[in-house]
């Protein structure tokens, strides 16, 4: 038998998985973890509050590729970049036509979702 700790949004389970497969975990209620792993920070590429149009995460996922620049200008449904969400990469668009002020993230970020991808004029 091996004995794991996983977290799971913030939650942290003690699991012990048994050679034949089978798992088990403690019918008590999941513990909080003591403090949470520290995320990378942001990267904007702009100053802060740069565009007043917000481009936020839909989901939580992986940054995959960025596919606009700060100062390309962007057609409504546009996309400035490609997040990775659940093995499927899904284009981020423009909200509006406009000019991309900052974009907030690198590739290989992990965004949670409604987190800030970028901004636009």
């Amino acid at each position: 038998m091996k004995s794991y700790t996983i977290t799971v949004n913030g939650n942290v389970y003690d699991v012990t998985v048994e050679e034949n497969g089978a798992v088990s975990a403690p019918a008590a209620a999941p513990r909080r973890a003591a403090a949470p792993a520290a995320a990378p920070a942001a990267k904007p590429a702009a100053a802060a509050g740069a565009g007043s149009v917000k481009i936020e995460a839909g989901a939580a996922g992986k940054v995959f590729k960025l596919e606009k620049s700060v100062g390309d200008a962007v057609k409504k449904g546009d996309s400035i970049m490609v997040l990775e969400i659940m093995k499927m990469e899904t284009p981020v668009v423009a909200t509006q036509d406009g000019t991309v002020a900052s974009i907030n993230v690198s590739v290989g970020d992990m965004v949670e979702a409604g987190a800030l991808l970028a901004t636009l004029n």
